[in-house]
């Protein structure tokens, strides 16, 4: 008998049935019902026949009967490899895959490989891997960050019918043991980097047979060290082998499973999604009807490969045949990157746009009062124009085409995901950069996105309409006092179904009911609101919450893009317990604001440490924390009341941010314990003072 996983799988699955096939019973049974949905604007509502505790169910207007399975022009296209398949055809002769990192490590201008050349190398990888004795089926790990050599060994893995496991190059070496068995990976690619510690714990991952260093010239093979049954070969001698005896392709299935993606927990071991083919394909198809890319558009990779996200947009480039440059592997020097590729298309996370945001305005306002008179009036200005009023363009030439260069020049699309990106930075991108800013959500367990706005959408705020390949309802979370009978506007948790959402995580049934219902809604933990139009905004997150001595609950990530607006924040942690009554932060400072600001006060300081310790500094950062939580109308308890200043950014390498840029709060708490205890400390002391002068 199969598995509830395996049962669950096949009911996804049976979704996946094209455009111009059979309709799936779910799509069938709300047509027949005699029921007629009603039109929101860019979504659509299905009534349901029981909407206790529920809303509606909302799906996007651009598919109201039919889940999207596959692409609207290209039904053929039902897996991974099918996808590329077609590009390597298509635009064969086109660039794909771009590089400044030349192979001595040096850096210069981007030099690019083609898309048929792309192939080739697909062709010779996957017949290395099989040549080696790696059967169909078997679990192949990446465990590098982004480069073209990342995308090549992906594209083998779907060719030939493996299953890729990204590993996270900064994970350490307890959870990479965990992964690769879990996975009886038997093939890993690596950089000499990652080598190192997957050599110091092949004894603990006895299924690894081969492991393929990427980066690495047959001449420095020999002074890697040897270990009995595992054999270490470089990529470009893997590459020699398999195009000495090329095998032929291996094509999966629809339902067959692409890659196993772990999601970045904060506490305890990944957790494993499966994605199929079938998917993956879906959700990126659902994407195409609101997104329009083209071959000419030239990508910028630098978000983790590892991470659903950036795997989502790589399933996109070669469709549309668009040109992806990756970036140098720093993301200190991003920007220097996209000077030199000039990309049309930068996705990213609210974290850097904010930083881009903070960084202009700062240079503005430093620059001069009346550099900040003009800029003011010309922002002011394009912004009617943009909205359709006395449109004129001598603004770009004067103020903005210099802004939009720090970019590239040419960007036309940003997508923003991850968290909430607040409206006020979105407009001030969409008028400095003349460029479509769009916003999207999603996770990894639905095969990444969830919603996105539309691009004729101008109103801020939302996370757009459903993705035409799933479907999407909120569900009461009355501990927390979200209901379907709120108003003005309906509140809960968001859910969501359809062929996009994944068949379970990986050997661990609990976890995967506990995602899951029997009516094959995946809940997503995060709180939703649908506004006019049929527009998603999340408003809170149903598991990173905490309640604080008073009673009230606090959603840290909200209070955290709020703050990193604030000049003197680069990245905002925020504390609170249910024994508290107040909130305390922990501020990583941005120092280009921070230095200039001392000099302006007259502030004398040895060292940048010394000027963090400082009360003044503190009240400064404090203040203007107060200043922006009073703008964003934060009610009375959501304000931070004590502040800890330091120097060190959060990371991924400091173990404080997940591989998306969440900041992983078990980690933090206990990273900066002491901190937070002295935090207390302090704000009772004053307390205690204060009430004795009453």
């Amino acid at each position: 008998m199969d598995s509830p996983a395996t049962r669950r799988f096949k009911v996804i699955t049976s979704h996946l049935t094209s455009i111009s096939g059979d309709q799936p019973s779910l799509l069938r049974s709300v047509q027949t019902s005699g029921e007629l949905f009603s039109e929101q604007g860019y979504s659509v509502v299905l009534p349901q026949k029981s909407q206790k505790g529920k809303s509606n169910v909302y799906r996007s207007a651009l598919s109201p009967l039919n889940l999207i399975t596959t692409f609207p022009n290209h039904p053929e296209i039902s897996t991974l490899h099918d996808n590329f398949e077609r590009s390597a055809e298509t635009f064969r002769d086109q660039k794909y895959l771009g590089t400044r990192v030349g192979a001595d490590g040096s850096v210069g201008e981007y030099m690019w490989m083609t898309y048929g050349e792309a192939a080739t190398a697909r062709s010779s990888i996957g017949s290395g891997l099989l040549n080696h004795g790696i059967p169909k089926g078997s679990c192949i790990g990446l465990y590098f960050i982004n480069r073209p050599e990342w995308m090549i060994v992906d594209h083998a893995c779907s060719a030939y019918s493996y299953v890729s496991v990204p590993l996270y190059d900064t994970l350490g070496p307890d959870a990479v043991n965990f992964i690769i068995n879990h996975d009886t990976v038997q093939a890993i690619f690596c950089v000499r980097k990652t080598l190192d510690t997957l050599l110091s714990c092949l004894s603990k991952i006895p299924s690894v047979r081969l492991v393929v260093v990427v980066g690495v010239a047959d001449g420095q093979m020999s002074s890697l060290p040897l270990t009995p049954g595992v054999e270490v070969v470089s990529y470009s001698e893997l590459l020699e082998q398999g195009q000495s005896n090329f095998r032929p392709f291996c094509p999966p299935k629809p339902a067959d499973v692409a890659t196993i993606c772990y999601t970045s927990g904060t506490t305890g071991n990944p957790k494993g999604a499966v994605l199929s083919h079938g998917g993956l394909i879906a959700n990126v198809a659902g994407a195409t009807y609101k997104i329009k890319w083209n071959s000419s558009d030239v990508y910028i990779s630098y978000l983790p490969l590892a991470h659903i996200y950036e795997r989502y947009h790589q399933i996109m480039v070669p469709y549309y045949g668009t040109a992806v440059g990756f970036y140098q592997g720093d993301t200190t020097k991003l920007l220097d990157d996209m000077v030199h590729l000039r990309p049309t298309i930068f996705c990213s996370v609210p974290r850097l746009f904010n930083k881009i945001y903070a960084s202009i305005l700062n240079s503005i306002k430093a620059s001069g009062a009346m550099n900040e008179k003009l800029f003011t009036a010309s922002f002011n200005a394009k912004k009617q124009s943009m909205n359709g009023k006395n449109p004129t363009f001598i603004w770009d030439s004067v103020i903005f085409n210099h802004i939009k260069e720090k970019l590239g020049g040419r960007v036309r699309y940003m997508f923003s995901a991850a968290a909430p990106l607040s409206p006020d930075v979105m407009d001030f991108l969409r008028v400095c950069f003349d460029g479509c800013i769009i916003e999207a959500y999603g996770m990894t367990e639905n095969s990444c996105m969830i919603t996105c706005m539309d691009d004729n959408d101008y109103l801020t705020g939302h996370v757009g309409s459903p993705n035409p390949a799933c479907e999407v309802k909120l569900v009461d979370v009355p501990e927390m006092e979200y209901t379907s009978n709120d108003r003005p506007y309906p509140r809960g948790e968001i859910c969501v179904r359809g062929p996009t959402v994944f068949p379970g995580y990986f050997k661990d049934e609990k976890q995967t009911k506990e995602a899951m219902d029997e009516d094959e809604w995946l809940h997503t933990g995060d709180i939703g609101m649908w506004l006019p139009g049929g527009r998603l905004k999340i408003v809170d997150r149903k598991k990173n919450i905490f309640k604080l001595a008073q009673g009230e609950y606090v959603a840290p990530e909200k209070l955290e893009n709020v703050y990193a607006k604030c000049k003197f924040v680069a990245q905002c942690f925020i504390h609170g317990d249910s024994t508290k009554s107040a909130l305390v932060a922990v501020i990583s400072l941005d120092q280009d604001v921070l230095k200039p600001w001392a000099v302006a006060e007259g502030i004398m300081y040895e060292s940048l440490h010394q000027l963090c310790q400082d009360q003044r500094t503190k009240a400064a950062v404090l203040a203007d924390m107060d200043a922006v939580g009073r703008q964003s109308q934060l009610r009375g308890f959501e304000f931070a009341k004590a502040v800890t200043l330091v120097l060190e950014p959060f990371t991924l390498d400091n173990g404080l941010l997940t591989p998306t840029f969440k900041i992983k709060r078990a980690a933090a708490k206990a990273y900066f314990a002491k901190e937070i205890s002295r935090m207390y400390t302090e704000l009772s002391a004053s307390e205690t003072s204060a009430k004795k002068l009453l």
